[in-house]
């Protein structure tokens, strides 16, 4: 009796796949084009490594963002949230009892109360995200003018050391033109966006929360139908933006080493951008964590060649709005050819578990 061969179907790679792949697509293509026309700075290793070093804030907050827009939500607070807690680190620090502990604490602390008070207020209370957060960005500015007005240096010794330690990779670098090998260095901001990421990015896809979130971003009433706690899903990612704001916060100090009115000024706006540039859609149900950097970098890489041209700073803001316009309207055709069944993407055997995590996206 001869056998019967069964085909099995493919899968079809999720909307969130495909985006993050689009993203990430674009990102190399451009750091190869940065690479080509400027060899002498972007073939260094540490250039790569420092658009992660000096913006791990940055990224700290999309990925906290990214899961608050999956679900259907926006967060516009997080960059004075952030501002406000490194303005209260630095004066903690620099006081009698200050310590990196406490330090900490505060950072997660802050982050957290106003994750559980913007959580409440949009979850519970069904008050739309975007007064809520602009109340709370409001809120943090003005605790922060209020906490301290002037620059803050911090100068613990013990802070002061964790500022300038690095993590040294002897066997990769750059040689400079006295023939001298340097070694990349990396900051401890890059190694917590990491462990963050991974951490962040297997909650979303394997646990059942994550599942809920997406469920709730795609069609809240269809997942209250299915016996998912909307309201506390909705609660959770915003009380995850405000530790991931927190943790920024932190990050940002350790980083810079001082606290200002200014710092983290305006950073709500680059994180929404890099969520969107990253493959995630402003109404819900369709995002990947893994392109949360990925368009944060990609944002980087811009000014970045930009400022390598010696062209004027503020051509900085008028080329990444029009990046954003091209995201938005190509997510949207796409969005629309697949809906249309015109558009799809096959994933080989051997990845189809990675779709696994995100039901129908």
């Amino acid at each position: 009796m001869a056998s019967v061969n069964v085909i099995k179907p493919k899968t079809r790679m999720s909307n969130s796949n495909i985006l993050f792949l689009i993203a990430a697509v674009i990102f190399v293509l451009m750091y190869l084009f940065a690479i080509i026309s400027y060899p002498g700075s972007f073939t260094q290793f540490q250039t790569f490594f420092d658009l992660f070093n000096l913006n791990a804030p940055l990224i700290i907050m999309t990925l906290g963002l990214c899961i608050v827009m999956v679900g259907g939500g926006i967060d516009i607070s997080i960059g004075s949230v952030c501002g406000l807690v490194t303005m209260a680190c630095a004066v903690f620090l620099e006081s009698d009892k200050g310590n990196i502990g406490g330090a900490i604490l505060i950072s997660l602390g802050i982050g957290i109360a106003f994750g559980i008070l913007q959580g409440y207020l949009i979850s519970y209370l069904e008050i739309q995200p975007f007064i809520i957060t602009l109340s709370g960005l409001f809120l943090a500015q003005g605790l922060l003018t209020t906490l301290h007005k002037d620059p803050i240096n911090v100068t613990m010794p013990a802070f002061v050391r964790l500022r300038d330690f690095d993590i040294v990779i002897t066997w990769l670098g750059t040689k400079n033109r006295l023939g001298v090998f340097i070694p990349c260095e990396i900051k401890p901001g890059t190694i917590i966006v990491v462990i963050l990421l991974i951490l962040l990015a297997s909650v979303m896809k394997w646990s059942r929360f994550g599942r809920n979130v997406y469920a709730v971003g795609g069609n809240s009433h269809s997942a209250n139908m299915l016996g998912i706690n909307v309201k506390k899903t909705m609660f959770l990612t915003y009380v995850i933006s405000g530790l991931t704001a927190g943790l920024a916060g932190f990050v940002y100090i350790m980083t810079t080493g001082a606290g200002n009115v200014g710092n983290a000024s305006g950073a709500e706006m680059k994180a929404i951008a890099s969520a969107i540039i990253g493959g995630t859609l402003l109404n819900g149900g369709v995002g990947n964590l893994l392109g949360a950097p990925i368009g944060t970098l990609t944002l980087l890489v811009i000014n970045e060649l930009i400022r390598a041209a010696g062209v004027q700073s503020n051509f900085q803001a008028m080329v990444s709005g029009l990046l954003l316009y091209f995201f938005i309207v190509l997510q949207s055709i796409i969005m629309s050819l697949r809906d249309k069944k015109r558009f799809s993407l096959a994933l080989p055997s051997w990845l189809r578990l990675s779709n696994k995590g995100q039901p129908g996206n």
